[in-house]
Order: structure tokens, then C-alpha cells, then sequence
């Protein structure tokens, strides 16, 4: 589901990863039919010592490799509900809203910025809510939420200044679902949603006025779009991003107004990748990302009207643009941020660079610096401190103070009690000299332990750095955790991801994970004799693909 608030989203940067946990379909399978144990685990259980100091001695001996806490950490401290997440500052900066937990399942907060009213706003209890966001009036809090988990999310709105409010469906149509939601700095009074209750397979574009809710068509889907855009200042549907099915090519359509003829911008044949990003202030050009012409997804500048390139602002050869960051009334590039293995930003703005140093020094050592929400002026804004060996935290950075950073809250308090692995990003050279991007969380950094190799869903998709519950949980209990960007994931252009077709679970993909073992054997990582294979989704098919080789 699309539930993109406008194109800010485009620049987002999320620090909640661990609020989704979804059943999945895993597949595991050992190379041997002995589970391992931790080598420390028999002076953990052994109780009759005569010796206590001598025993602590020994403890501490065995221990002194380990790259977490000795004691157990509790399944329900790893992947419970955070205690806050998702805070985003309403646009005049009043108000603050943040996911807790209510009863057992996640909802919606509010606070009086600078105040301790918390209250808590939402009241969903069956699935909880994993996303809100305001609207740009600054009282309406939305959010998506299904039935019962039918997957047919709906537009959800509820006044949070007025304590008795009752949320409402803003798409009130059984069996619709709601998306690509889209708002305005300059019409807080509304907002434009797209729902497929005409036919359940288009997705038409709505226009939602917030005091009353109502729906008035806006722009009917003429078949085959499954994206749209807007331009900013007249807050028209401009953009449409169709799929033709014949040969899998994606063409991005734009118009002058709402009245004018849809045209053709630019076509993406299959194998290439590319959408829109924003149209310029003066509509003679727009922002967009493509490969067309060289490898990864580069930030470009294409004409208006002929869709011919004009000008490459930003490209990284090993890897596609991840974060866009614009000036929301000039349209001007700010910053973009690229992903081989870790986040690294170009700036454009000499002032956001300043900002953005100076978080990184206040961030805990080793941190990504991200921002959460920011208030309309600017101001004050909302970021987030993510780590790999330790809960995300946030703080407020104002800015009329002075710059000053304050602690807001941390997302798992709990794990604050434990030593947590620090996760490595790793190369590893395939069999056929393709560089691979991986990430390993170690159980013991001297001595090779019993490893999991841990594949990730999709498969277009990847992994990435920072706090992960399921490596942390494996490398609190003995296990060295790798992984792998095989080839076939996503982030690392084109070519990249299309060495994967006609791979799954056969040929160079599989091997892929078969020699990312053979490497963690090699470096005194892993022990070879004690080796599974684990995940969901497709890295739920990669265990029995690999019983096969």
C-alpha cells in the first residue's frame, strides 16, 4: 500500500523497521542435525561451585570474546511493540504524535509540544497502527488501517485538539482500499487519495475535503495507472506513472493542467528503472530518477514537454539514489543520499550540511542521523538515531535555539539493559568476481561460531544496516548471523538486479549465498560443520533450494 504523505516522503528516511512483524512463510535447514549450543552456556547452568570467585573467573574467561550480553535476552524484549516510534510534529509545530502501545497494541499519541499531556488518540485494538501522519491543517492526524486484516486499507482521520473526537473512515467503501495519499502545504483543507471502488482494479484520484469528509472525483483512471503525482502549486493531478503489459515498460505521463491532454514523458523499457520525482517551479522542466543511458538510478533533470535530458545532478556508479531532499517551495535539490552500504548524503545546501554535522556529533557513536518530521517553517525538527547495536533514539533539534539537540525518547528502552552486537557491512567476491554487499552480526569475535545464514525476502529487495532483531537474537545465543546482498536484490542498479532473473533458488543466485558461507568459513567466521540457512519470503525458498546443491 502506498501511504506516501506527497513527495516529502521521497527524502524519508525510516527508523522503525521493527514495527512490521507479519507471519511468514521460513524455511530452515542445517547442515547438521545438532543444534548448537553456546560454548558458555555449561557455566551458565552450573549451580554447584564450591568456588564462587573462581567460578565468576571462568565466566568471565570464556565470555571475554563474546560480543553480547551474558545473560539471555528475552524474545519479548527483541521483537515486542517499541514503547514510542514514528514521531512526526504537527506542521505549526503544537503538537507531537508518536505510536505506542495501548493495551498490548500499537496506536496513535499525542502531546502538547514542551508539555507532559499524553494522551492517547486512536483505539484500534486488533492489528494496530504501523503508520500517522498529519494533515496540513495540523489537528487532523490520518492514518491506514484494514478490517480485520483484509489488506484493504482505508484513509483514517481523527481531530486530535479535541479530546472526545471519534476517528472517521475517509473511505467509507467495503471492499476499496485506499492509497497514494497525497497532501498540501497550501490547501490544508484537503487532500487527494486514490480508491478503487469504481473497479476494484484502477485506482481512481479523490479529493477530500477534511472538515466534512467529502469525496469528489478528481480524476478518473482511463486503465493501466498505477501511480500519480501532483504538481505543487496548483495541487492538480499532473502525473501518471502506466505499466504497458505487452513488454513490462513503465512510461511516466504528464499534463499542463488538469483540463489538458495526458502526454507521454518518458518510457522506461523493461531492465530500466526510473519515475518522477517533482516538476519544477517555472514547469519548464522536472526532477526524475533513471538509468537510462548508464547503470544506477541517477537524479536528473529531463524537459517538460520533450522528456530529453537536460542535466545529471546526482549519480553513484555502484548504487541507485535512495533520498531526495527538496526545497518545498523552490523545488531546488538539497540533498541526496546514496546506499551501497551505509547512508552517505551529497549536499547541495551549504546550511542543511551545517545541520547535519552537527547532529552526527551529538548522535551516539557509530549512529545514522535521520529526520523523523519537521515543522513548516523549519524550525524544529523531529530526528532519529539509529544504531546497529542498540533501540533507535530520537531527539528535537531546534534551530531558533541555537541549535540545540534534546532527547525526546528511545524506541526500546528495555534493550538499554543488554550488550548488543555491533553489525559489520562486509564485500565478499562471488565465484564469478561480482562484489557483494553483505552484513554480519558476530556471536564471537576471536572464534568461529555456528552461523546463520539469514536471506532476505523479496527478492527484490536487500538488507541493510542497523538494529536487527532477528541477528541480535541469534547472536545473543551463539550464532554469527551474514546477510547477503545476493544478486537479484534491489539498490544496486539495473544489471545488478537482473543477474537474478531465471536464478531463483538455481544457478549464480543460490550460489551467491553458497559462497558467502565458504567466505565466512575461510575468514574464521563460521564453523563449516554448523551452517543453516534461514528467512521468509523467497528467503524462505532459499533453505530448500540449498538442501539441493
Amino acid at each position: 500500500v502506498d501511504t506516501s504523505c506527497c513527495r516529502r516522503d521521497l527524502c524519508a528516511e525510516p527508523a522503525d523497521a521493527m514495527l512490521l512483524h507479519l507471519p511468514l512463510i521460513v524455511g530452515c535447514a542445517w547442515t547438521h542435525r545438532t543444534l548448537p549450543i553456546r560454548t558458555h552456556a555449561v557455566s551458565r547452568s552450573t549451580t554447584a561451585v564450591a568456588d564462587g570467585a573462581s567460578n565468576a573467573a571462568t565466566r568471565a574467561a570464556v565470555r571475554m570474546a563474546a560480543t553480547t550480553s551474558d545473560a539471555i535476552i528475552p524474545k519479548s524484549v527483541l521483537f515486542g511493540n517499541p514503547e514510542y516510534a514514528s514521531p512526526i510534529i504537527s506542521p505549526d509545530g503544537v503538537l507531537l504524535a508518536y505510536l505506542r502501545p495501548d493495551e498490548g497494541v500499537l496506536n496513535v499519541w499525542c502531546r502538547t509540544v514542551g508539555a507532559s499531556d499524553d494522551r492517547v488518540i486512536t483505539k484500534d485494538r486488533y492489528r494496530g497502527i504501523r503508520q500517522a501522519f498529519w494533515a496540513e491543517d495540523s489537528k487532523t492526524l490520518l492514518y491506514m488501517q484494514d478490517d480485520g486484516g483484509d489488506e484493504n486499507f482505508h484513509l483514517w482521520g481523527i481531530d486530535a485538539t479535541t479530546p472526545s473526537s471519534a476517528a472517521r473512515d475517509l473511505t467509507p467503501f467495503p471492499g476499496a482500499k485506499a492509497q497514494n495519499v497525497v497532501t498540501n502545504k497550501r490547501f490544508p483543507d484537503q487532500l487527494l487519495v486514490g480508491i478503487n471502488k469504481r473497479d476494484p482494479t484502477q485506482f481512481d484520484m479523490y479529493r477530500c475535503t477534511l472538515a466534512t469528509g467529502e469525496l469528489t472525483l478528481d480524476t478518473e483512471n482511463p486503465g493501466g495507472v498505477l501511480g500519480w503525482g501532483t504538481e505543487d502549486e496548483s495541487f492538480e493531478v499532473r502525473e501518471a506513472i502506466v505499466m504497458n503489459p505487452a513488454d513490462s515498460s513503465t512510461t511516466v505521463r504528464v499534463r499542463d493542467s488538469a483540463g489538458d491532454e495526458w502526454r507521454d514523458l518518458v518510457t522506461f523499457p523493461y531492465g530500466e528503472e526510473g519515475n518522477m520525482v517533482e516538476f519544477a517551479r517555472d514547469g519548464k522542466s522536472v526532477l526524475a530518477l533513471s538509468t537510462l543511458g548508464r547503470e544506477t538510478q541517477a537524479l536528473v533533470r529531463l524537459d517538460a514537454t520533450t522528456g530529453a535530458e537536460l542535466e545529471t545532478i546526482a549519480y553513484d556508479p555502484k548504487s541507485n539514489t535512495a533520498g531526495i531532499l527538496l526545497d518545498d517551495d523552490t523545488k531546488e535539490v538539497r540533498a541526496v543520499s546514496f546506499n551501497y552500504a551505509r547512508t552517505e548524503r551529497r549536499f547541495f545546501d551549504k546550511e542543511l550540511e551545517a545541520d547535519f554535522r552537527a547532529l552526527e556529533a551529538a548522535a551516539p557513536g557509530g549512529a545514522e542521523v535521520s529526520i523523523a518530521s519537521r515543522t513548516r517553517d523549519e524550525q524544529t525538527w523531529i530526528v532519529a538515531f539509529r544504531r546497529d547495536d542498540g533501540p533507535t533514539e530520537y531527539a528535537v533539534y531546534d534551530k531558533e535555539a541555537g541549535g540545540t539537540v534534546s532527547p525526546l525518547f528511545v524506541s526500546q528502552p528495555a534493550l538499554l539493559e543488554y550488550r548488543l552486537a555491533k553489525m559489520e557491512d562486509v564485500r565478499i567476491t562471488a565465484r564469478d568476481g561480482l562484489e557483494l554487499v553483505a552484513y554480519l552480526t558476530r556471536a564471537d569475535s576471536d572464534a568461529p561460531t555456528p552461523l546463520v545464514l539469514l536471506v532476505h525476502g523479496g527478492p527484490w529487495a536487500r538488507d541493510g544496516w542497523g538494529f536487527n532483531a532477528m541477528a541480535q537474537w541469534m547472536a545473543n545465543r551463539g550464532y554469527a548471523v551474514l546477510q547477503v546482498n545476493y544478486r537479484g536484490s534491489s539498490g544496486y542498479g539495473k544489471s545488478f538486479l537482473h543477474k537474478g532473473d531465471k536464478q531463483w533458488g538455481v544457478g549464480d543466485m543460490q550460489h551467491d549465498l553458497s559462497d558467502a558461507v565458504a567466505w565466512a568459513v575461510k575468514e574464521g567466521i563460521a564453523r563449516e560443520d554448523r551452517v543453516c540457512i534461514f528467512g521468509g519470503s523467497y528467503g524462505g525458498d532459499a533453505p530448500f533450494a540449498g538442501l539441493t546443491l
